[in-house]
């Protein structure tokens, strides 16, 4: 299975689909970048920003700047992307990091692929741009994954990036059950064996606000990678057909 690679060929997005759209924003203290990813938002489109338990008054933040909050409890980046998934009530549902290392604004085009029919699950290829975007120890992580996916499941991914769009029936479907690090490859692996036509994209990729929570140090990433191999491991499901 060979995954589509292409690189942006505007500096600037295409106008925002007339869609239905809803854009989860995992979020543990990111009240610094808030303004700026909110402000990125495409018209039209609904931010839901979960909360995963902040202290520093994002979730006022947020709701400050016309997302909708969503609280999760429990601790993960898995537990705070199916948090918003399984809120979001929109046909189309994108994710995207709330750190402003990714523009929001870089989605249209992928929910317009979505829309027209020609992939499932669209990816962003992340192309890192200024000093300290992405720290050798997190790029390593990274291409050893995108090495382990191709054996799993015969995609010729290049990054496993959290920029990306589908239908929500689509994902729902798929029963991720990851709630911590491998949920984002959890997500492309068993899209993989339901079939799914999967898109990727170059994206820029900036120097993040604030210290990241799972790749800023060797032993975040390397309990991200411990993560995600386990879910390289899942036995291959049931194929289902497309999102």
């Amino acid at each position: 299975m060979k995954a589509v690679t292409t690189s942006p060929s505007s500096p600037s997005p295409a106008p925002s689909p007339a869609a239905d759209v809803d854009v989860v924003l995992p979020c543990l203290n990111e009240a610094a970048a808030l303004p700026w990813v909110l402000g990125r938002i495409p018209a039209g489109w609904r931010a839901l920003v979960v909360d995963n338990g902040s202290t520093d008054g994002s979730a006022d933040v947020a709701r400050a700047y016309g997302a909708t909050v969503v609280h999760e409890a429990r601790r993960g980046f898995g537990a705070a992307c199916h948090a918003g998934l399984t809120a979001a009530t929109a046909g189309i549902v994108c994710f995207c990091d709330c750190d402003a290392s990714l523009d929001p604004g870089l989605l249209v085009p992928f929910v317009r692929e979505v829309l027209d029919g020609e992939a499932d699950l669209v990816l962003g290829r992340r192309r890192p741009e200024g000093r300290g975007a992405w720290p050798a120890h997190a790029r390593a992580g990274n291409l050893a994954l995108a090495r382990m996916l191709r054996r799993r499941t015969g995609l010729r991914l290049h990054d496993l990036g959290p920029l990306r769009a589908a239908r929500r029936e689509g994902l729902l479907a798929l029963s991720l059950d990851d709630r911590r690090s491998g949920y984002p490859l959890q997500m492309v692996v068993r899209a993989a064996d339901a079939g799914w036509r999967i898109a990727e994209h170059e994206v820029p990729y900036r120097p993040r606000v604030g210290s990241s929570k799972v790749t800023g140090t060797w032993r975040g990433t390397w309990h991200a990678v411990r993560d995600m191999s386990r879910v390289l491991h899942e036995p291959p499901r049931v194929r289902a057909g497309g999102g």
